[in-house]
């Protein structure tokens, strides 16, 4: 029975690989009928949401594992090649056009709102994209928004220099509720009590110098990122939002090739899923 949640939105962290903790809530979901209005996602949030979009249910778990075992798109050898940590053409062409298709037609005609966060080169601010007619600038957005710092190249969405939307605004609560959604569902990737350390980061000059604003930006992203965490356990805390996060302190990293952790990460996930039977609907 397919159970839409009028009012709340949903809000999915990214964390690189940590992310396949998502694909096991958004199954969870999806084999439950659990639909909401508006959702939005930050990097791996991102990919993982178009594929609960489209109601693709399985996708993302074959993609960030099984797959990972086959291709081994993420690596040292990539970045020497392509000076990107992971196989782009491959996860972002021959994934969806090719290997485990895309169902663009059920992501459009998907009534509910979508929408992804990049960060933005020449500002340091966050940007915040609905795409439900191209194709292209779909996989523009998400790749955008999934781009790692220093990791990654800068991807370009119209015509802007992007990256990962993590730097700017990891957890974009704030966003849903200027959205008109005042009631959220948040999943996280980290732990309760998890907390990034907290003083600023010295960017070297010769990193984007192009682009200072970022600079800027990546200084302080793990203080930002702790005041986002405090917010989230605040509103947590006046029932403004439910949080499904990880029961344990994470050994999963952002570039884990282990299959049988993510494996058991996706698992933990699936099982959490479970607990948005507490939150505002029983």
């Amino acid at each position: 029975m397919e159970q839409n949640l009028a009012d709340i939105g949903l809000v999915l962290e990214g964390g690189g690989m940590r992310g396949v903790f998502t694909c096991g809530v958004l199954d969870y979901f999806m084999d439950n009928g659990i639909r909401f209005p508006y959702t939005i996602g930050v990097s791996a949030g991102a990919c993982n949401g178009l594929s609960y979009m489209s109601h693709q249910r399985g996708r993302a778990k074959y993609s960030n594992i099984d797959l990972l075992e086959k291709y081994k798109y993420i690596g040292i050898k990539h970045y020497i090649r392509k000076r990107n940590i992971m196989d782009f053409d491959l996860l972002f062409h021959e994934f969806p056009e090719n290997i485990i298709p895309y169902d663009y037609d059920a992501y459009f005609s998907n009534p509910n709102r979508f929408e992804m966060v990049t960060s933005n080169c020449l500002t340091g601010k966050a940007e915040y994209f609905e795409e439900r007619s191209n194709k292209d600038r779909v996989i523009d957005i998400v790749k955008a928004s999934s781009s790692l710092p220093i990791l990654c190249p800068v991807t370009y969405v119209d015509d802007v220099p992007m990256l990962d939307g993590g730097i700017c605004d990891s957890i974009p609560v704030v966003r849903a509720m200027e959205q008109g959604y005042k009631k959220n569902v948040v999943v996280l990737t980290r732990n309760e009590g998890y907390r990034k350390e907290s003083k600023d980061v010295k960017i070297p000059g010769f990193i984007y110098r192009k682009y200072p604003a970022m600079r800027d930006a990546l200084s302080h992203r793990n203080s930002v990122y702790n005041a986002q965490l405090e917010l989230v356990e605040k509103l947590e805390a006046e029932g403004d939002i439910f949080v499904i996060r990880p029961q344990e302190p994470i050994i999963v990293d952002r570039i884990e090739k282990d299959v049988d952790k993510l494996t058991d990460l996706y698992q933990q996930g699936y099982e959490c899923g479970q607990m948005i039977k507490g939150a505002f609907f029983r």
